[in-house]
């Protein structure tokens, strides 16, 4: 049995998924089985990672558990849980902000993620961590602007990433649960090559059919409008973490070819998967 923390969020859906098309037994954490949606196979429970008397009866039995947590909820009522079971080994969706060694992490995104990952050294429970930096899926975030035009606007035009599509991220977590040999290992989770955001706006329009641009905006205005309604500390590690990549071309790894066999699937393959979305 494996269990999936944050099910039915994207990258939890997806690999919900992917092990379920590979053969394996599913269990999916929510509070709200009802609006779940998964295959009919998976078998729902209804928990809260803020009561540990729901996370008891979900352990049972686990053999790994794929953990994906949004920031900055705690996963430590479940890594506790996960312990006292004897569960096998825990995946956790990381960051690639963490700076290992750093003291303290360079921003609030690194340091939450990193804190986890303390947390989940500690209990002893064998681990495998994959860190992100930009998936592909953050691009989602420009279809409202595109509801009302051809333009993307935002800060820093130059930033680059390797965007990685969602399902090549599920693939490597769907192994790293179900085979051997990672135990302890870091995987950095990338696309095929690094692309500017004008880059990825550029090739979104191709796939969407329409003459899209990207227009930069001077990031503090936009920094201290986003601070308004989300947490400062994000809005700040977010927008850091964007000027840091405008230096030169992001750094690509081998690890989803590495992990699944198949090269990872590109922008352009991920903008024409999301076309309904936009």
């Amino acid at each position: 049995m494996i269990l999936v923390i944050g099910a039915t969020a994207h990258f939890g859906r997806q690999t919900v998924e992917a092990l379920v098309a590979g053969g394996h037994t599913v269990r999916a954490l929510t509070r709200t089985p009802e609006k779940a949606g998964l295959p009919a196979s998976v078998e729902v429970v209804r928990g809260d990672l803020d009561d540990p008397a729901t996370l008891v009866p979900a352990v049972a039995g686990v053999r790994a558990i794929f953990l994906v947590l949004p920031y900055p909820l705690s996963a430590a009522n479940l890594i506790e849980a996960a312990a006292a079971a004897g569960t096998g080994r825990i995946v956790f969706l990381s960051s690639g902000a963490i700076i290992d060694g750093a003291a303290p992490q360079p921003d609030a995104i690194a340091a939450y993620h990193a804190s986890v990952e303390d947390a989940i050294r500690e209990s002893g429970v064998p681990f495998t961590f994959l860190r992100l930096f930009f998936p592909a899926i953050n691009s989602l975030t420009w279809a409202m602007q595109l509801q009302h035009g051809d333009v993307v606007r935002g800060p820093y035009a130059a930033a680059s990433s390797a965007p990685v599509h969602e399902r090549d991220v599920a693939a490597v977590a769907a192994a790293v649960l179900t085979e051997d040999g990672h135990e302890g290992e870091i995987h950095d989770l990338t696309g095929p090559e690094p692309l500017t955001q004008v880059e990825q706006v550029r090739i979104l329009g191709d796939a969407l059919g329409r003459p899209l641009s990207f227009e930069e905006l001077d990031p503090a205005p936009v920094r201290e409008q986003m601070s308004a309604f989300m947490d400062p500390a994000f809005v700040n590690a977010l927008f850091d973490l964007m000027a840091a990549t405008t230096g030169g071309p992001a750094a690509v790894s081998p690890a989803v070819e590495r992990i699944t066999g198949r090269a990872p699937r590109g922008y352009r393959e991920w903008a024409e998967d999301h076309r309904a979305d936009f």
